[in-house]
């Protein structure tokens, strides 16, 4: 192990021969290690804030992104040359997003003016989004800077952008000050950003926000009541968000199928099977719903699924629902989940004479892991499809390994079965 002494000659050397890749190394090993408040490096902090800098100056993208780390351990010595960088207008674009980037990351009130000032004059859209974030980084020591940038019609939506990174209770009055706000995007911003707290003061926006003139903000108010099931008796959740799902945005229709998911009534559920079914609903927004429903973790969802299933002639929503049916964690609803797809393997459906399904069926039935499931996946095992064979391999080796063995090996001796069949275990038996 290097002494103290050693790493800052050999960092020295490195940076005489301009050796970045080594410099940085040694840089790092002097500020990122245990030692880095050891006299001998605090002595040289000057030092090493030059060398740093030098790096920061000359280096390429990927060596500025590593020593940026070196500079916040070098405490905040580094803090005023790098103002003095992002405030150089003749200075490279690069080297100021990287000046800006690493004020962000000191938390420290004497960054926060130059930070302001360059969101109020520079003309570079580009930094002007980085020093925003910056800011947002800070916590809330910059929130007071911030409130004051939404006075300002040409800062608002960069000063709302930083308010909605640092997620402290402090911003919600100045965030709220926003929402009706004449730009659509400071709007949704503000929606998003008060959406993460749970507060008396918020839901009544987002109820308000539902009926936005803009689709963005309708999502995001839509997504926003979704993480609030605790207020669906209070506020008749479902009931508010039933309309979005016939929404004149296909993306907002989407989302209120999702927050109902999540809110998971049984009214909630028939409210996403009457959209299922119903003719006039895109192709999208149908399995969006099936999604939904299957994630509600509920009996009556599972009936809804089974219902379509049984009735829709579309290929597609088949598809989806055994795929869907195969994702089920609840332990309650595994059994009948499984129990849909078998009855429908013994059934005379449609879905039966398509292969891309019964590989899907197959793998579901390997996901819930029901016993029962069995004898149905050994008999996919004579099917002409190769798909379907593999898939139904696949899943009994996803049940009870040692039993499902036996029991093809029992029947690999039964001389009664069809060829297509004894085949099928054999190559099954193969695969164990």
């Amino acid at each position: 192990m290097n002494s103290i002494k050693q790493l800052l000659v050999q960092a020295e050397a490195a940076y005489n021969a301009a050796d970045w890749s080594l410099l940085i190394q040694y840089l790092q090993q002097l500020t990122l290690g245990a030692d880095s408040e050891h006299p001998e490096i605090v002595k040289n902090r000057e030092y090493l804030l030059k060398l740093t800098l030098s790096m920061l100056k000359m280096g390429d993208f990927q060596q500025r992104w590593e020593i940026t780390k070196v500079l916040t351990h070098l405490g905040n010595i580094a803090i005023p040359p790098l103002i003095e960088i992002l405030e150089d207008e003749d200075a490279e674009e690069e080297l100021r997003w990287y000046a800006a980037k690493t004020l962000g990351e000191f938390q420290q009130p004497n960054a926060i003016a130059p930070l302001v000032e360059l969101l109020k004059t520079d003309e570079d859209e580009e930094l002007k989004a980085i020093a925003a974030t910056a800011l947002g980084q800070m916590g809330t020591v910059a929130i007071t800077s911030l409130t004051e940038l939404l006075a300002d019609e040409d800062t608002r939506l960069l000063a709302v952008r930083s308010l909605c990174c640092i997620r402290q209770a402090e911003t919600i009055a100045p965030l709220l000050s926003v929402v009706q706000d004449p730009q659509v995007t400071i709007r949704a911003a503000a929606i998003e950003a008060l959406s993460s707290f749970h507060d008396e003061r918020v839901p009544p926006i987002l109820l308000n926000a539902l009926d936005d003139i803009a689709a963005t903000v309708r999502r995001a108010a839509v997504l926003g009541l979704s993480f609030r099931p605790d207020l669906h008796q209070a506020l008749d959740l479902v009931k508010r968000l039933q309309p979005k799902l016939y929404d004149f945005n296909l993306e907002v229709c989407c989302a209120a199928a999702v927050a109902l998911s999540r809110i998971g009534s049984d009214e909630a559920a028939k409210y996403l099977f009457d959209l299922l079914i119903s003719p006039h609903t895109p192709l999208p927004l149908q399995l969006e719903s099936i999604r939904a429903l299957s994630w509600m973790g509920m009996s009556s969802s599972l009936k809804y699924l089974q219902i379509v299933l049984n009735q829709s002639n579309s290929e597609t929503l088949w598809q989806e629902i055994v795929t869907v049916l195969g994702r089920v964690q609840e332990s309650q609803l595994t059994t009948p989940a499984a129990e849909i797809l078998l009855q429908i393997l013994r059934s005379q459906h449609p879905v039966t004479e398509i292969a891309s399904i019964k590989s899907a069926i197959a793998l579901s039935l390997g996901q819930l892991g029901e016993m029962q499931a069995i004898e149905p996946l050994i008999s996919l095992l004579a099917d002409r499809n190769t798909s379907v064979r593999l898939h139904a391999i696949a899943a009994l080796k996803n049940l009870d390994e040692e039993a499902t063995h036996q029991q093809l090996q029992q029947l690999a001796n039964n001389a009664t079965l069809t060829a297509d069949l004894q085949q099928g275990i054999a190559i099954a038996l193969g695969e164990w």
